[in-house]
């Protein structure tokens, strides 16, 4: 026995040695997504390194400029150490440095270059280009916190290095201190989407450089501090004579630079470029697949490299890191990481790393407990210990919960069911809605559907954690929240969709994209509930209607209406592969015992969407989320339900998978025996499965109030509904006593409607609308086009009475695109009047600005108009302060029956804002009219 131990022990080694060895970096290439709507960067970095060393083609920010490159250009800036993998707003680019030869401009557009793809080349942990201006060439490489720069003059000449500190995003502060000839320290606090971000850089010369110009200061000067900060450093270089720069990173100060710059002793590039392909060689050959087609090998591998190129190291060699409060901490027996873009990842890429980066899992984890303790909850997405509020949801507990289901050890169970808890409790981003009225409505939040959805699949993952800790009022607390979806499903419709004032938003468009639904439209999140599949299908009426959907979905027509949104790409039907939001809907057949669709579906999409180009990726690649669902689904494995601790299964792509896993041990997968997956890596968990919920753990869902509109003239009537079986709904006018609902209310005056069902003695939340009796009788002529989607109740919604917020997105603004505004109102008979306001919004950051103009007319007759007020303003489309701006213009009284508004458009926004690229042109958001 003991000798068969030993021969299958060393099988394993020896196996695990020979993938070791294979060349898997060979595979990647790294323009995959550079191209297209990708946002990847093809720059030097190691697996989950502090350094992304990379060309930045793009400093605008614009949105295929986020990763600071894209294949498309041909003019390279510079090189700085960090970006973002393939996300959706732009930041990073910290510590630019641009070798040049006899230039002295500080002007980017100056001392940038030109180059050729064909003099370009990239590869794990390497990229070389040639400037063309200057006929240098320049090579990358990386370890872990240092990048390591080479730089080879073919022509002789005054070699200038520029260090231009205000690069990409804003420069709040910055310092440099000149040491010696050989040594400066950078000290970079900027600002953009993370608004206070530090990092602190060690620069090192291989030889003596001079520094030779200053743009502010004093060029003898040896320390720099301001706003406004680039140097040029240089010598005389003699044709073929190369410089080298190593930049040490660290976040917590010059002394974490120092620690780090440890990391590579010296200047050997060679060894260098070496030994991160060898780091890299090591991680891939964590899964081996075999095909005789070199480009699958090759998307194959990307998709894996770029799932590793972060979460990023953000501690110093010594464990020391600069935390959510922004004070220096250490990290004790875990490592503390940055860039977590949770919306995206939890789907795909955190149930991967569950297989294959464990321990990484466990350090994670440690570092959301510290995002809890230092920043006062969870994140939701966190960039250099910043909280950026990006995107929806509380998904850190996804990750959390799918690890203690697989029994991951190493971080405090209690802690982190406390940092959820408290997280999901707390009364923002809709949150105090939800848990008030068991659904978040338009009126209450924007993206109110994505939310609630969002929220009750977390809410779900939190019960799992309960119920590991034997907290059982919390388990019923949570587990009843998790159900909140169903009071979004109309069972009319079929679809999961928003809900205002009580009742449905009608009109609705299952493929309008729309503020009632994150990035995404009613068809492709009408499907995410994963955590209730059993749920969900009771609502279709079981198997064969759940299955008409699905084929609906993918049947129908590839286009959507309404907001035109960049991120929906990769349609088949209307299920957007470039989205994250669709991407466990393909595997769901699986569940309605239709595997066939799932294999067909699944397969399309890698043949389809995945490919060996720079346009390879068909959406962002979101932080490693687009390739973990490749890597995945050619496996014939996907994570639908993570803290499930289940895989759903589908043939493989590949012929022969092998996953090297953590504790020694690998797994086989072919397509004979894939069935076998479910468990796959988590084998202890076999007897686990998702049941459906029990009968008492059901909710009761809200009614609906169905009224003609949610204003009036003179008089309403307002029904009350319900789904419920054996249902009866009570209900309160004006915070009155509840009474059993009988028949319509009939109502005169402004009045807030409340209503709950009871079945059985088990109640629903309670559902409430406000109607509103209009102030007067006016009638508004709009000679303008407002956009459908921004209608604020339709042609009459600026004369109802009811004021929007600051939050636009809710519903109550009607929108007014690339159009100067003009509307007449009718006051039915002549009156006197000397005043008219109008409300505007500005959020420059959508597009929507303050007009320059507003013009009020009077006339009797509908014929002659009167000027009879007029107000101008400088309207700043830089400012992104979101504040709705009210603008009363008061004039002499008038008597008169009709009046006219206009205003005018700010019109096309000016160079380098952010629109510019996306035709440039500008909205009016206007919320109401009021006359006196």
């Amino acid at each position: 026995m003991k000798s068969t131990f030993l021969s299958l022990f060393w099988i394993i080694v020896s196996s695990f040695i020979c993938a070791q060895n294979t060349n898997y970096a060979q595979y990647v290439n790294p323009f995959i997504g550079t191209g297209g709507h990708g946002h990847t960067f093809p720059g030097a970095t190691l697996p989950y390194g502090m350094v992304q060393l990379s060309p930045d083609t793009r400093i605008d920010g614009s949105w295929d400029g986020c990763s600071g490159y894209h294949y498309s250009d041909d003019f390279i800036y510079g090189f700085s150490h960090t970006h973002l993998n393939g996300t959706g707003v732009s930041d990073y680019g910290d510590i630019m440095l641009m070798p040049t030869l006899n230039q002295k401009s500080f002007n980017q557009a100056d001392y940038g270059s030109k180059f050729s793809h064909q003099n370009e080349k990239a590869t794990a942990g390497y990229y070389q280009v040639l400037l063309d201006k200057y006929n240098i060439n320049v090579r990358l490489t990386t370890t872990t916190r240092v990048g390591l720069h080479e730089y080879t003059f073919n022509k002789a000449g005054d070699a200038t290095i520029i260090l231009d500190l205000n690069h990409r995003d804003k420069l709040v502060e910055g310092e440099v201190k000149v040491v010696d000839a050989k040594t400066i320290y950078v000290y970079r606090n900027s600002e953009e989407w993370a608004k206070n971000q530090k990092i602190f850089a060690k620069i090192e010369f291989n030889v003596p450089l001079q520094l030779t110009a200053s743009k502010e200061g004093n060029p003898k000067s040896t320390k720099f501090k301001g706003k406004e900060i680039a140097l040029a450093f240089g010598k005389k270089v003699k044709r073929g004579e190369t410089i080298l720069v190593k930049v040490t990173l660290s976040t917590t100060g010059y002394d974490g630079t120092d620690v780090n710059s440890a990391e590579l002793p010296n200047f050997d590039f060679k060894k260098t470029k070496a030994a991160a392909e060898k780091t890299w060689n090591k991680e891939l050959s964590k899964i081996e697949v075999k095909s005789s087609d070199k480009n699958k090998l090759t998307i194959f591998y990307t998709a894996l490299y770029h799932t590793m190129m972060q979460p990023n190291i953000s501690q110093d060699m010594n464990g020391n890191y600069r935390g959510m409060d922004d004070k220096i901490h250490l990290a004790n027996n875990f490592d503390y990481y940055s860039v977590f873009s949770l919306w995206d990842t939890f789907r795909a890429a955190h149930p991967l790393y569950t297989l294959i980066e464990k321990r990484r899992t466990v350090d994670f984890i440690n570092t959301f407990i510290k995002h809890y303790e230092q920043g006062g909850r969870l994140t939701v997405w966190e960039l250099a210990s910043n909280e950026t509020d990006c995107m929806i949801g509380y998904h850190s507990v996804s990750v959390i919960a799918d690890a203690m289901v697989k029994g991951f050890k190493g971080f405090d169970y209690e802690k982190a069911f406390e940092a959820a808890k408290h997280s999901a409790t707390l009364d923002h981003l809709g949150l105090k809605a939800y848990k008030q009225n068991g659904f978040i409505a338009i009126d209450d939040e924007h993206e109110s559907v994505s939310k609630t959805l969002e929220y009750a699949y977390d809410d779900w993952c939190i019960a799992q954690m309960a119920l590991l800790l034997n907290k059982q009022d919390d388990y019923q607390y949570f587990i009843e929240r998790s159900q909140y979806w169903k009071n979004l499903f109309n069972h009319a419709t079929r679809f999961i969709q928003p809900k205002k004032n009580g009742s449905w938003l009608v009109p609705f468009d299952p493929r309008e994209v729309n503020n009632n639904y994150t990035e995404a439209n009613g068809w492709q999140y009408t499907f995410f509930v994963p955590h209730d599949i059993h749920g969900m299908i009771d609502f279709y009426g079981g198997k064969v209607g759940f299955e008409t959907k699905l084929d609906e979905l993918f049947n129908a027509p590839s286009e959507t209406t309404g907001r035109e949104q960049v991120d929906v790409t990769g349609l088949i039907g209307q299920y957007a592969q470039g989205n994250e939001p669709s991407h466990h809907v393909a595997f769901l057949y699986n569940y309605i015992n239709e595997p066939e669709k799932t294999q067909e579906l699944v397969h399309r999409i890698l043949d389809e969407h995945y490919k060996n180009s720079p346009d390879g990726l068909i959406g962002n690649e979101d932080c490693g989320q687009m390739s973990a669902w490749y890597v995945l689904a050619s496996m014939g494995i996907y994570s639908v339900t993570p803290a499930s601790g289940m895989w759903t299964v589908v043939e493989p792509y590949f012929d022969e998978i092998t996953i090297h896993l953590e504790d020694g041990t690998k797994r086989i997968m072919t397509k004979n025996n894939y069935k076998e997956n479910q468990f796959l890596g988590f084998e202890f968990l076999k007897d686990r499965e998702i049941k459906p919920l029990l009968d008492e753990e059901k909710i009761v869902t809200v009614p609906v109030l169905i009224a003609e509109d949610r204003t009036f003239q003179e008089k309403l009537v307002v029904e009350v509904k319900s789904v419920e079986p054996a249902a009866q709904i009570f209900i309160s006018i004006n915070g009155k006593k509840s009474e059993l609902y009988k028949k319509p209310i009939l109502i005169k005056e402004t009045s807030i409607i409340s209503a709950f069902v009871d079945t059985n003695g088990k109640k629903s939340k309670t559902v409430f609308g406000t109607f509103t009796k209009k102030p007067n009788d006016y009638i508004l002529q709009l000679n303008s086009t407002y956009t459908p989607q921004y209608h604020a109740g339709g042609a009459q919604g600026l004369l109802d009475g009811i004021f929007g917020d600051a939050n636009w997105k809710k519903g109550d603004w009607q929108g007014y695109y690339d159009q100067d505004f003009e509307a007449i109102i009718d006051l039915k008979k002549v009156k006197s009047i000397s005043s008219v306001s109008m409300n505007f919004l500005q959020d420059s950051r959508s597009w929507i600005l303050l007009p320059i103009k507003l013009e009020i007319y009077t006339s009797k007759d509908n014929k002659d108009y009167k000027l009879v007020g007029l107000r101008e303003k400088q309207v700043d489309a830089f400012d992104n302060t979101v504040f709705s701006d009210p603008w009363k213009t008061e004039f002499k009284s008038e008597k008169t029956r009709y009046v006219k508004v206009k205003a005018t458009t700010y019109g096309a926004f000016p160079k380098g804002h952010l629109a510019e690229p996306f035709n440039g042109k500008s909205y009016i958001f206007i919320d109401e009219i009021t006359i006196k």
